[in-house]
């Protein structure tokens, strides 16, 4: 197998094996607190939403050390022993304990820090300046398709179940965890990269996964990323003012990853199909995410009018959905009962609206998320690393934030909270982007080419 075969069978594998894991993680995500209800009447009296809290607050934090430990431990282990605390997570809801769930929730938000930390140093070492736009579609396309999988399987599963019962559970999380062992198994068959220098040549970054150029490399870039530069980086205006947008991605990540799965599961209107439509709700986001990812991400190059019209179909997607949510589901629904709500709020609960607004908040969220990574790229092309290092800040401190009054919050409060950061989100956007297009037309640049 030639070198370049060689790589792209590595992405191959990265990207199925994050298939599996996040196959396994993002359903268990989907419907924990649906099956934490149901769990009401045990000892167990741990909470989805603070869970997700802790996951993504230890995240957050975590991302100051993770590089040291790719690099002192290396990036294929790495990923392996993450992937193992992502299964053990999962397989806490077999048998359900509070002190092992919430001991569970702050291992894993360490190993997503590690976990990601490799997985671009995976793809870097792996690509070069030819090739690692063509390997990160074919990751982003491979992890995307978790979606579909996980939550297909928990709509035929659990078809026509109102309630949760302790052998469908574990059955369900029998099964994530299973798939989730597999992809992190996969991660063992990443191949390391051939030494094609001659003796005494300067190394390279594209050598052997985890050798002593590579923790190097990283060591630099933990010191160069969260330090001197960092600081610096986060009281810049362009920064603060995106900072504003990447918080309305964190809030409105919480609403749809975990919140609007519970409310369609706690809609006793829906008969005999309100477990199964978590599942379909999912489905439904990703091919929203999927859908917009893959228009806005080949249309980029060619878009004449800047970044400022997907911000704007963006926030307008997600205005119609936040209006049709407030109107079709209950307001107590984030927080209903094991028994579910039979309240009805300005229109008899729709199936076909709530699955329509699963398809709007996965098309609006990759709108925000594919322009912000555009303009972070372009503004800071070279210091690419600690701008990124502050999108995932802001973007897990304020998921955090949301999970955590998703446990107190009517839902009416939940929307106005984002629709009040997404409008300001949306105008802080514009400002950069106007201010990018002027200075570029002051260079005499052609305004198409951001």
């Amino acid at each position: 197998m030639s070198p370049e075969s060689k790589k792209l069978f590595n992405i191959i594998i990265l990207g199925v094996s994050f298939m599996f894991i996040f196959t396994a993680f993002q359903t268990c995500g989907n419907i924990a607190q649906t099956v934490i209800t149901n769990l009401n009447n045990t000892d167990f009296h741990g909470s989805g939403y603070t869970s997700m809290s802790i996951i993504y607050g230890v995240f957050s934090a975590s991302n100051l050390i993770s590089p040291s430990v790719v690099a002192i431990v290396g990036p294929q282990l790495s990923m392996v022993v993450s992937g193992i605390f992502y299964s053990l997570y999962i397989a806490i809801f077999i048998q359900p304990a509070t002190w092992a769930f919430y001991t569970a929730s702050v291992f894993i938000g360490i190993a997503a820090a590690v976990l990601w930390t490799a997985q671009g140093n995976c793809l870097t070492v792996n690509s070069d300046e030819n090739t690692i736009g063509r390997n990160s579609g074919v990751f982003w396309a491979l992890l995307q398709s978790s979606l579909f999988f996980g939550n297909l399987y928990i709509y035929f599963a659990w078809q026509g179940k109102t309630h949760i019962s302790e052998s469908d559970r574990r059955t369900v999380f029998i099964a994530l965890t299973v798939i989730s062992l597999v992809g992190t198994v996969l991660f063992f068959l990443i191949r390391k990269q051939e030494d094609t220098k001659t003796p005494g040549e300067e190394d390279s970054t594209n050598e052997i996964l985890g050798d002593s150029s590579v923790t190097r490399s990283y060591i630099n870039f933990h010191y160069y990323v969260f330090t001197e530069k960092s600081i610096k980086l986060s009281f810049t205006k362009e920064i603060m003012l995106l900072s504003v947008t990447t918080a309305y991605t964190g809030l409105e990540l919480t609403f749809f990853s975990g919140v609007y799965g519970t409310c369609i599961g706690a809609v006793n209107r829906f008969g005999s199909e309100e477990k199964s439509l978590i599942g379909l709700s999912g489905i439904f986001i990703g091919v929203g995410e999927i859908l917009g990812g893959g228009i806005f991400g080949l249309l980029s190059k060619n878009n004449r009018f800047g970044r400022n019209p997907v911000v704007m179909l963006g926030i307008v997607v997600h205005f119609i959905a936040f209006y049709l949510i407030f109107f079709n589901m209950p307001n107590d629904a984030p927080i209903a009962p094991m028994e579910g709500t039979d309240d009805v709020a300005y229109m008899i609960p729709s199936k076909e609206v709530a699955i329509f607004c699963s398809f709007l908040l996965g098309l609006g969220d990759s709108c925000f998320n594919t322009q912000l990574l555009s303009i972070l790229g372009f503004l800071y092309s070279e210091d690419s690393a600690p701008a990124f290092a502050i999108f995932k800040f802001v973007q897990s401190i304020c998921a955090a934030v949301a999970y955590f009054y998703s446990n107190y919050f009517l839902l009416q409060w939940q929307l106005l909270i984002m629709v009040v950061v997404g409008f300001f989100g949306t105008i802080t956007f514009f400002t950069v982007e106007w201010e990018a297009a002027a200075a570029l037309v002051a260079r005499g640049s052609d305004y198409s080419s951001i």
